[in-house]
């Protein structure tokens, strides 16, 4: 859902300069950016989940989730993998370099319904990036919310990012953070295998818990299926969806699954209004 801000954007990109540029892994770097001006930072506010289409001059444009607080900041982070000719032209940036940016879009994660409730939050990979503005909006809002449990997975432990930042989150009270790596190196800590499996170790509370769930698609299906088998409600499931977008108003209709188009009617859903969608090819 586009806000005033977006709606006076959504065609042509508004300015932004690059406060900070953090190199998170190898292929992963998160862009910090600041509008360029002052009346657009005003102006310019998003939900968690949502994102921003960043625009490279005289190259392209990408959907990247935002990952910042809504309002701790005039700032917004971007964590972006390399993975194109656009994503790879963003990762040459440096501090004072100035991008494009259009957004925010989509609709984010309900996390108004999730006041006074437990938060089951399960991710893979750098699906991680849809929830962390989640996780930081809840953390900085704490009295709102009860227990926060964040399951991450990655295909191997050299592919974590952000560990001193779970370290971190894992020391509040409150919050439980687990981690699993389908393959680990030596010196890796946490569960080995599945991230499934690390849902036996979630304290689950069936009737007052929400789960938002994001990452590969076979994932968050074996996710949700196996909290709906633990007792909890199929609409207290909430998974973000990836395709490839590329107009952000549905216009173009690249990102259609289904009746729906991820960009302005997702990437958010309510888990039984993808279920018999998700890893079914054609649609």
């Amino acid at each position: 859902m586009m806000n005033d801000f977006a709606q006076s954007n959504f065609q042509a990109p508004v300015s932004a300069k690059v406060e900070a540029f953090i190199q998170e892994s190898p292929s992963i770097f998160t862009l910090r950016l600041q509008l360029c001006d002052a009346k657009a930072r005003k102006a310019y506010s998003f939900m968690p989940g949502q994102f921003n289409m960043l625009y490279l001059y005289g190259i392209g444009e990408v959907p990247i989730s935002i990952v910042s607080d809504p309002v701790e900041s005039t700032f917004i982070d971007h964590t972006i993998r390399v993975v194109g000719h656009v994503t790879e032209g963003l990762a040459k940036l440096k501090v004072g370099d100035e991008v494009g940016l259009r957004g925010p879009f989509g609709r984010g994660w309900p996390l108004a319904l999730a006041r006074d409730k437990d938060l089951v939050i399960v991710t893979g990979g750098l699906g991680c990036a849809p929830v962390v503005a989640a996780i930081n909006f809840a953390l900085n809002r704490r009295p709102h919310y009860q227990n926060i449990q964040i399951v991450q997975g990655v295909k191997h432990s050299d592919d974590l990012i952000w560990r001193e930042q779970y370290d971190r989150w894992n020391q509040l009270e409150g919050v439980k953070v687990m981690l699993a790596a389908d393959k680990a190196g030596a010196a890796w800590p946490f569960h080995t295998g599945q991230i499934t499996e690390l849902l036996d170790d979630v304290d689950l509370a069936p009737d007052r818990s929400l789960a938002l769930i994001c990452g590969p698609e076979g994932m968050m299906k074996a996710a949700a299926e196996k909290l709906i088998d633990d007792g909890i409600s199929p609409f207290s499931i909430y998974v973000s969806l990836e395709r490839n977008m590329q107009c952000a108003v549905g216009h173009c209709g690249h990102c259609q699954m289904g009746a729906d188009f991820l960009c302005k009617d997702g990437p958010v859903f309510v888990y039984p209004d993808v279920r018999d969608r998700l890893m079914q090819e054609g649609i």
